[in-house]
């Protein structure tokens, strides 16, 4: 199972808005994805795998340990599984 984090700013409307897409798409797709939701402030604390945010985000998090996933379109479930995808096959190989 891997551990993800989705966060924004505040942690507060796009991030939480981005997280029911990823909880839908990870359900959908029977991904190992164990998914929480904070701000990113909280990630200094985080010790998992993958982080989720806005892709406008992206290089505020470049300096982070995790793999860094940057959503353009919050509400696309195929981007979103596209890149969840992708985090997947590269986090196993």
């Amino acid at each position: 199972m891997k551990k993800a984090m989705v966060a924004c700013r505040t942690g507060m409307g796009s991030s939480m808005m981005l997280k029911i897409k990823l909880d839908q798409v990870i359900q959908e797709n029977n991904y190992p994805i164990d998914l929480q939701h904070d701000t990113m402030d909280a990630l200094r604390g985080f010790n998992g795998d993958l982080i989720i945010t806005l892709s406008d985000l992206v290089d505020d998090l470049k300096d982070m340990k995790p793999y860094v996933i940057g959503i353009k379109n919050l509400t696309d479930k195929d981007e979103i599984q596209e890149k969840l995808s992708q985090f997947l096959s590269e986090s196993n190989s």
